[in-house]
């Protein structure tokens, strides 16, 4: 006789659950059992569950998960229901888990078992059999929700939902203690608005929850009339909840008494020994989460207010402009870091935009950065210039370092800094860098480039250091962009993929055909922390393995004008101008590829990609004859005007040296003489135009090849 027909015969079905596909399959014994047809049969988990009573299946899945982790037999007791959640018989599940590729699988069988007579022991056992088994694995579920709540709310959810072995509460109530009274922190299974009976409790109260209170001792009622003679005062606001039995316990933490607990319950609960052990190792847990959420919120409301001292309001009157800023904290500990951001009103009339980050992410690093804000306001109210700024707050850094260290170099903090003086007027902008991420300057046709300023060392570092000035115009219609490099490099991103990240959100940023910008400033910010700290950010990791994950501090400021078409009214140029300006020193040919970058970012919608290689190739070679043929620095300027698909892009590199170039037939092997020649083939235009402190070497590109002009004619051709 074969081994189905064998348990056919005893009533005993076989089945086999694929936790990784979601599949069960049946015997036609086990079918039957579930009150299916006879026949063998495949169906999903959802059809399956469907046939069991809801609170049965709850209580199987934590058996079986205990099962699994300790690789035991599983063994439950099941009510099997109808459509309409009727019960039709009660079966023994017997399975062993098999784990397969991480997944587990049941394999066992379904026996139908005769239904408890009212009045036996059986009755009062769970359904899920074995209580040991089925109390261990709850208490594991519950455990490591409750651990993993981060805030009362979620403590309060986690405890409404506890499904408890053998008897659910249907009503829940959390008290804590304010003083000499008692008051609700949540409740659970009726209306919002039934709060009479947790409200206005003092201690002396005849309560049940204020008796708990006082004597640091769980009360069981497991009857109404028991109930209504202890207390009788209490009874009719509790009896409009209909309930059978209640539990109140206390919540005890470090041996203090914090509040107490009640589970009041439809159906008639004896409470026996075993129900009250699980009562009671519940309340402990709760009582130990409930605690450390509340340290956590007293924490977080902390740093939320150190917060809100240390990080100002950006003004919103500056007149022609918008400032839009954020700080988001990395999440972890103490949500304060060092980084900061600032907006100091100056004597001179203009404005001051600072950006900073203090070294660490502790509490210590926020305090350093309270402090070094105040001697940067400082400072700049004094009208110090930007270097000035900068020079006195590095010796400030490095005093502090020195005194409350003693020297001995242990735990030193360093930050880097941008310090922007902004002339709202003219929207001139004078940059001081210590060792900050450069600004990023979105132009008023949408392109983003990384605007490269002079800088110095960090602050702290050496006491006296020079921070050289950069000055920059934002034109109108221009964004300018500061932040501190957790919004580059977090989420695993180094600086280059960094910064592409946020170009794509800048540049998607752009006027549409009337002109008018699809997003606000504020919107704008949103936007570049959204795809640093929001869920796609999760899925577009950096070159990095790890995510480095750090604060954020952001500051965009906009000047508006005709070309972004705010705040005039009056009609937008037809031919947006797209311009970059970069200095390269005698002391910086490094620089030379910041150059090459530079030009590739102007050109990166260029229709020809074989004109911008020209074009990074010519002005790599006319920066470099500025550096080893005269004594003085390269300014490079690189402007593109016109509609789309017939743009001019014109390069001027200038110097200070009256010497111009002269036209050579360099020899196979020569390693110079080659600039003129690469203008003349690549360029289709060119010159040198003398001027009054030097001399500017330039050149053009036109996107059509059919506008190419060609070689100059004589007149434009530098003197040999």
């Amino acid at each position: 006789m074969r081994t189905e027909d064998l348990l056919a015969a005893i009533a005993t079905g076989l089945w086999r659950w694929d936790n990784a596909s979601g599949r069960v399959t049946l015997d036609a014994e086990a079918a039957r059992l579930l009150g299916l047809p006879a026949e063998p049969v495949e169906l999903t988990q959802a059809a399956v569950r469907s046939r069991f009573h809801p609170v049965d299946f709850a209580e199987v899945n934590g058996i079986v998960q205990l099962a699994v982790a300790e690789e035991t037999l599983a063994e439950a007791r099941l009510r099997i229901v109808d459509e309409h959640g009727r019960i039709q018989r009660i079966v023994r599940s017997r399975s062993r888990p098999r784990i397969v590729d991480g997944d587990f699988e049941l394999v066992g069988t379904l026996q139908e078992v005769p239904e408890p007579q009212p009045g036996t022991a059986a009755a009062h056992t769970p359904i899920t059999g074995d209580w040991r088994r089925s109390r261990e694995a709850f208490l594991l579920d519950a455990g490591r929700a409750l651990a993993e709540a981060r805030s009362t709310a979620e403590v309060l959810r986690v405890a409404a939902g506890l499904s408890m072995p053998g008897f659910v509460p249907d009503e829940l109530a959390v008290f804590g203690i304010e003083g000499d009274r008692l008051s609700a922190i949540g409740h659970h299974g009726h209306q919002s608005d039934d709060e009479r009976p947790f409200a206005d409790i003092t201690r002396a109260a005849d309560h049940p929850a204020a008796e708990v209170v006082r004597t640091g001792r769980a009360l069981y009622l497991p009857t109404p009339h028991e109930y209504r003679r202890r207390y009788p005062a209490t009874w009719p606001l509790a009896a409009r909840f209909r309930r059978t039995s209640w539990a109140f316990l206390p919540l005890v933490n470090a041996g203090r008494t914090i509040g107490a607990w009640m589970a009041a319950f439809a159906q008639p609960v004896a409470f026996t020994p075993d129900e009250r052990s699980v009562l009671t190792t519940v309340a402990r847990m709760l009582a130990q989460a409930l605690a450390r959420a509340g340290v956590q919120e007293e924490q977080q409301e902390l740093a939320l207010g150190l917060q809100r001292s240390m990080m100002p309001t950006v003004q919103p009157d500056i007149p022609g402009m918008t400032v839009a800023a954020r700080y988001v904290p990395t999440g972890g500990g103490l949500e304060v870091g060092g980084d900061w951001y600032d907006m100091i009103p100056l004597p001179s009339g203009r404005i001051a935009l600072v950006i900073g980050d203090v070294q660490g992410h502790d509490v210590r690093a926020a305090g350093l950065m309270g402090q070094l804000r105040i001697a940067l306001r400082a400072y700049a109210s004094e009208g110090h210039h930007p270097d000035a700024v900068l020079s006195r707050a590095s010796r400030f850094l490095a005093g502090i370092n020195e005194t409350e260290l003693r020297g001995d170099g242990e735990d030193q903090r360093f930050a880097t800094c941008l310090y922007i003086e902004v002339d709202p007027a003219t929207g001139l902008l004078d940059i001081a860098r210590a060792g900050h991420p450069d600004p990023a300057i979105r132009m008023s046709d949408g392109t983003m480039l990384v605007r490269p300023t002079a800088g110095g060392l960090p602050l702290g570092i050496v006491p006296d250091t020079d921070y050289p000035t950069t000055r920059l115009v934002l034109e109108p219609g221009e964004t300018m962009m500061v932040c501190t490099d957790g919004l580059i490099e977090t989420g695993g991103h180094d600086l280059e993929t960094g910064w592409a990240r946020l170009r794509g959100v800048l540049e998607a940023e752009a006027p549409g055909a009337d002109g008018e910008y699809g997003e606000s400033l504020e919107r704008l910010a949103d936007a570049l922390v959204q795809a640093v700290h929001g869920p796609p950010s999760h899925h577009t990791t950096g070159p990095l393995v790890d995510r480095r994950e750090d604060d954020i501090a952001l500051l965009l400021l906009r000047r508006e004008g005709a070309a972004c078409g705010i705040g005039t009214g009056g009609p937008l140029p037809p031919q947006p101008v797209r311009r970059t300006v970069l200095s390269v020193a005698q002391t910086e040919p490094e620089r030379i590829a910041e150059a090459r970058r530079q030009i590739r970012d102007v050109l990166h919608d260029w229709a020809d990609p074989d004109q911008v290689d020209s074009a990074v190739l010519m002005v790599s070679e006319m920066v470099t004859n500025v550096l080893l043929h005269t004594d003085g620095d390269a300014l490079l300027v690189a402007e593109i005007s016109g509609e789309r698909g017939a743009r001019r892009i014109r390069v001027d590199v200038s110097d200070s040296s009256d010497a111009l170039p002269h036209r050579r037939c360099p020899g196979e092997l020569a390693s110079s003489g080659r600039g003129l020649m690469l203008l003349e083939l690549l360029a289709g235009a060119w010159g040198v135009d003398p001027r009054g402190d030097g001399k500017s070497t330039w050149f053009e590109l036109y996107e059509e090849a059919g506008e190419a002009a060609g070689p100059l004619s004589s007149e434009s051709e530098p003197a040999a």
